[in-house]
Parts: C-alpha cells; sequence; structure tokens
C-alpha cells in the first residue's frame, strides 16, 4: 500500500508539474494580447499592424506562417529536466553555457530542461575590462525569463564587441506556483531581486576591479534597475561621482507598470474597493506580477522620487508592437536633474523590425542600439542595421 501511494503521489506530482510548466510557457508566449505564437516567413514582408491610438495590434499570423516545428524546434521532455539550483554565491549563478539561439523561443524551450546555463559570452569572472570598454555590462533578464532564454543572442554578440558580460539567474526564490518551476525566474518582488542584484553587482565590480558597470535589462530588469539605482546603493545622489552605474539600457522594460492590457487596472480597481484580486494574481504568479501592475506601491515609490538618478545615462528601447508593457510608451522615461534620456521606438526607421516583447531581446536592430548606448563612438548610430524580427519566435 505505501509503494502505491508512494507512486501515485509521485505521478501526480510530475502530471502537475508538466502542466504548471506548459501553462507557464503559454503565459510567457501569450501575456496580454493573445498573440498567436508563429514564426513569419523570414523572405517575405509581413502585414501591416493596426493602430489605434496609441494601441498597436501586431500583425496576425497567416495559414502559410511557419509554426516553431517548421523551424527545428523540438519541445523538450520534461521529465528529462535537469534540477535547477538557487545560490547567493554570484560566480556559481550559472553553470556551463546554453548554445546561440536567434530564435527566442527556441532559447525558452532549451532553458526549460537547461535552466543554470548561462549564455555563451557571459559570467567570465577572469575577465579584465579593456581601455575601450573599460566598464564590465550586467545583462538583467524579465519576469519568468532567465538569464539564457533572455540574453542568448544578445551577450554573445556583446562578447565579441569586447565586453566583459556577466549575467545572473535573480527573483528565483519566492513561494509562487510559477516559483518552484525553476526555469521561470524574476518571480520574486521587486524590492528582495534588487537587493540580490546588488550583491551580484558588487560581486562583479570587486572580480573585475571595476568602479562602475553598465546595466542592460530587458522588461523587469528595467524596473528593477530602478530600484537597485534608488534604493540599494545603485546611484549616490549625493556625490553621482560615487555612483556604481554609469549607463542604463532598458529594453521594453516595464518602467511604469503595465495594465497588463487591462486586466492590472481592473485588478487595481477592484483591489480600491476592498477586493485583493492582485494578491491572488501575486500567489499564483509571483510578487513581481503585482509589483509591476501600474500604480502597486512599488511603482508610486518608485515615481516620488522622478524617473532617473544623477550621473547616469538612460537609453530606453521601446516596441510598437509590446503586448505586455502595455501602452508601450509608457515604457520610456523622462530625465530629472543630472541625467540624460535617450527613448528610441524601436521601429522609426525601420518598419520591418515586428518585434513584440519577447523577441525584441533577439532583435539585431535592439542589440545595435544597445552596443551604441554603451559605446556611441564605438558603434555610431550609422551602425544600427535594420533587420525583420518576427514577434514571439524572433530571427
Amino acid at each position: 500500500m505505501t509503494t502505491s501511494r508512494s507512486t501515485f503521489r509521485a505521478t501526480r506530482k510530475a502530471t502537475t508539474v508538466r502542466a504548471a510548466v506548459i501553462a507557464a510557457m503559454a503565459c510567457s508566449l501569450a501575456l496580454g494580447s493573445g498573440v498567436a505564437a508563429h514564426a513569419q516567413p523570414t523572405t517575405a514582408p509581413a502585414p501591416p499592424a493596426t493602430v489605434q491610438g496609441d494601441d498597436v495590434i501586431p500583425p496576425a499570423p497567416t495559414e502559410a506562417s511557419p509554426k516553431a516545428a517548421d523551424q527545428g524546434i523540438v519541445p523538450p521532455s520534461i521529465d528529462s529536466a535537469a534540477p535547477a539550483t538557487s545560490t547567493y554565491d554570484p560566480q556559481a549563478e550559472t553553470k556551463g553555457y546554453g548554445p546561440a539561439f536567434t530564435n527566442f523561443l527556441a532559447g525558452f524551450l532549451y532553458s526549460v530542461v537547461n535552466p543554470n546555463v548561462a549564455p555563451q559570452g557571459a559570467n567570465d569572472w577572469n575577465c579584465k575590462p579593456s581601455a575601450a570598454h573599460p566598464r564590465p555590462v550586467v545583462l538583467l533578464h524579465g519576469t519568468w525569463e532567465n538569464a539564457f532564454n533572455n540574453f542568448a543572442r544578445m551577450s554573445p554578440a556583446l562578447k565579441k564587441e569586447g565586453y566583459c558580460v556577466f549575467a545572473l539567474n535573480y527573483g528565483d526564490t519566492d513561494s509562487s506556483a510559477i516559483g518552484q518551476i525553476k526555469s521561470l525566474r524574476g518571480t520574486d518582488s521587486v524590492a528582495s531581486s534588487a537587493k540580490e542584484i546588488a550583491t551580484y553587482i558588487d560581486a562583479v565590480r570587486a572580480a573585475t576591479g571595476s568602479a562602475q558597470v553598465d546595466i542592460v535589462g530587458h522588461s523587469q530588469g528595467g524596473l528593477v534597475t530602478r530600484q537597485y539605482l534608488r534604493f540599494e546603493g545603485g546611484a549616490n545622489p549625493a556625490d553621482p561621482t560615487k555612483n556604481k552605474v554609469n549607463t542604463v539600457v532598458s529594453v521594453a522594460g516595464s518602467n511604469h507598470g503595465t495594465t497588463l492590457v487591462g486586466i492590472g487596472t481592473l485588478g487595481r480597481t477592484i483591489n480600491n474597493l476592498g477586493l485583493n484580486v492582485l494578491g491572488v494574481v501575486g500567489a499564483i504568479a509571483g510578487p513581481a506580477a503585482s509589483d509591476q501592475v501600474i500604480d502597486s506601491p512599488l511603482v508610486k515609490g518608485l515615481a516620488v522620487g522622478g524617473d532617473t538618478d544623477p550621473g547616469i545615462k538612460y537609453t530606453v528601447i521601446g516596441t510598437k508592437y509590446d503586448e505586455v508593457v502595455t501602452p508601450y510608451k509608457t515604457t520610456f522615461l523622462t530625465a530629472g536633474p543630472g541625467a540624460t534620456v535617450n527613448n528610441v521606438t524601436l521601429q522609426d526607421g525601420c518598419g520591418i523590425d515586428l518585434s513584440d516583447h519577447l523577441s525584441i531581446s533577439v532583435s539585431l536592430r535592439a542589440i545595435g542600439i544597445v552596443k551604441n548606448a554603451l559605446d556611441p563612438k564605438g558603434f555610431p548610430t550609422k551602425s544600427i542595421p535594420c533587420a525583420y524580427n518576427s514577434p514571439i519566435t524572433g530571427g
């Protein structure tokens, strides 16, 4: 009888994990707009989007659009998933390297069964910055993503430029349902994650001998950067020359929160009436989801001091096809005293880049803008490419 019960529990647990992983991937790939996860063909122009004020409806896929399987992407077996680790040792934050992916969906699926690997080019703790690139670059992934799947294309591209690149898996210690799936990081509260990032950045500075780092953050990575700068010692408003950060590049960052296409706003309204629906959301999707809703206590707290901190150079990249940070212009920042901000819409001058919230991290144009932001002289504006990139999957 004991063996039968153990077997039943093991089977039920495995079934639950499979269902949770499938649900999480579905949420990550369709959050907010219900955009179908079909790749657009790279050889044919995509149909136009529909623009209604600040709301942009991405082009719908056609029957002729190839699916992930048509691109040779094979879904992994969840049964063979490697156990993930959660550590406070920055140098043990990742183990080994995954392949370089140009397709976000492929990288996402790979990381489900390889949750601890680093993207190519990242986390060489013996790397010493060059005179041309004197500051290491720290990559901060988004909600329900991780260091590998978010930066599988960007990290090797920055390494090739000669940067010391570092990427951690933060926010994976909360007790939410989704937080138990270890390939889905960034679920803990933004405040807690900012503390974790502070420890990591101090370790990077010590290992490289650099007084400052540059940060590239995608999605929540943009918001948690602001939390780190403001409340965890990243910026020193009394003496900006002592800032630990020089340049921030926010890629589709949830800098002012998001409506989650109306659901978040509705939830906040109901909360104000006394029914804590956002608390329920947080218990399932992780505290970070609730933190990123427009007018959340965290977003309001950051707004008090303005968008920026003195002595920091900001570049903010937004995409018209963002279905998660909505409206997409809420990603943009306003410069305060002693700071500079360059807000860039990805499609300006390049209408064929159809990157959405997910695929922007593998967009050649977005990566080019990142390079330019980090080194305007070494990688001038004229070097930023214009290339087709599809929603969801990317290149």
